[in-house]
């Protein structure tokens, strides 16, 4: 049964963006459905994207080109998260000491949000943009869309056309495994969208933390499979391949982090449960390191409760037990960690802090040693190094 249900749910997954869904067209580009429209690519952002302009903004990710520029991104427009969000994209070449403004901008006509964002370089060396685009904060299906570059050490890169991959928002990064496939974490939130907005979807048999598999290095992308954890929370979820061959998908949840692991390469994941790490209802990030070991960024709060202390860790056995503990940054309004690891060892991690009052974008750095030992010890840490800072104020309540 469980086999059945995966292979119509494929079969949904892959068509979806192909076929009628809910009475309206889900074909890309198809004008009557705004949210499929592919958006402009706006790599000369004007004055009206820049700093003094935005009233709030975070959500970032990260990485880092062969030869070492760093780009950045995370999503800002309007004074909170809904239609008028859009999608921001700078670059450092001198490994995060000066940041470029505004480099690309992703801001869809209409009222369609584009929002939570990644970056990843792929295997080949390609870096990939991907974002969610919804019609308003959330129209029950959104869309993974991406675009790529094989340019990604030039300061100013040719990106290709926009492609929409399938259903759902993915904000972390693939996964690829020892075989060579890559596993996207694409989730569909589990509410459906208000009743009384327009081009409303409900997509029940796709909620849940869905599994994206590609064969072929990114030209086709399919259904593998889906996670369901108790009171996941926006998902977020990212996957970790364990040295036994099994796989490992953490998940956001109300109580912190939930977990569910597959032993057929994702096709099946068992029931979801919590998992034994502590952690608040938010994001974290966890990544595979050049040495095997893993790398968690998690928040470490005494109430449990608040977005603070975030802290990263080391697990020298797949995750069963966690070592080291470096503070990044204490303060409370901290969080949605992501990162890369440059191969000198040098782990990069992104962050944003208070998105409505400072409007930081903010980048550590540290090295595995650092984290083992619970302070700086390698010569390599950097804290709260500014990537940008919003100053745009909020129109005062009359």
């Amino acid at each position: 049964m469980r086999s059945l249900f995966t292979a119509c749910f494929a079969f949904l997954i892959t068509c979806s963006v192909l076929t009628p869904v809910n009475g309206f067209s889900a074909e890309p580009d198809d004008q009557s459905d705004p949210a499929l429209v592919a958006p402009p690519i706006n790599t000369n952002p004007g004055p009206e994207y820049a700093d003094d302009t935005r009233m709030f903004q975070g959500i970032p990710g990260l990485e880092r080109s062969k030869d070492g520029r760093l780009w950045a991104l995370w999503y800002s427009g309007g004074i909170t998260e809904g239609e008028l969000n859009y999608v921001i994209l700078v670059t450092s070449g001198d490994d995060g000491k000066t940041w470029s403004g505004p480099k690309l901008v992703i801001d869809p006509p209409g009222p369609v949000r584009a929002y939570d964002p990644a970056l990843w370089r792929d295997p080949s060396g390609k870096l990939w943009l991907f974002w969610a685009q919804s019609y308003r904060w959330w129209d029950g299906r959104s869309g993974v869309w991406a675009i790529t570059t094989d340019e990604a050490d030039k300061e100013n890169p040719t990106w290709s056309k926009p492609r929409r991959i399938c259903n759902g928002i993915m904000m972390n990064k693939p996964t690829v495994l020892s075989n060579g496939d890559w596993l996207l974490p694409v989730a569909v939130w589990k509410q459906p969208a208000k009743e009384a907005i327009e081009h409303r979807f409900d997509l029940p048999e796709e909620r849940g933390g869905n599994i994206i598999i590609s064969r072929d290095q990114g030209k086709t992308f399919e259904l593998l499979g889906q996670t369901d954890v108790p009171e996941r929370t926006f998902d977020e979820h990212m996957i970790v391949e364990r040295k036994d061959g099994s796989l490992w998908t953490l998940v956001r949840t109300r109580y912190g982090i939930g977990e569910s692991i597959s032993t057929d390469g994702g096709k099946t994941w068992s029931a979801g449960k919590a998992s034994t790490i502590p952690h608040i209802n938010a994001r974290f990030f966890i990544r595979r390191l050049n040495s095997g070991n893993l790398l968690l960024v998690r928040h470490n709060p005494a109430d449990r409760k608040t977005r603070r202390d975030l802290t990263a860790y080391i697990s020298k056995d797949d995750g069963k037990t966690w070592e080291g503990g470096l503070l990044l940054d204490e303060r409370p309004g901290v969080s949605y960690p992501d990162g890369v690891q440059s191969k000198d060892g040098t782990i990069y991690i992104i962050y944003d802090y208070s998105r409505t009052g400072d409007k930081n974008i903010l980048m550590t750095t540290f090295t595995e040693e650092d984290v083992l030992a619970g302070k700086p010890v390698s010569g390599k840490v950097r804290q709260r190094v500014l990537i940008n800072q919003a100053t745009g104020e909020r129109p005062k309540k009359k």
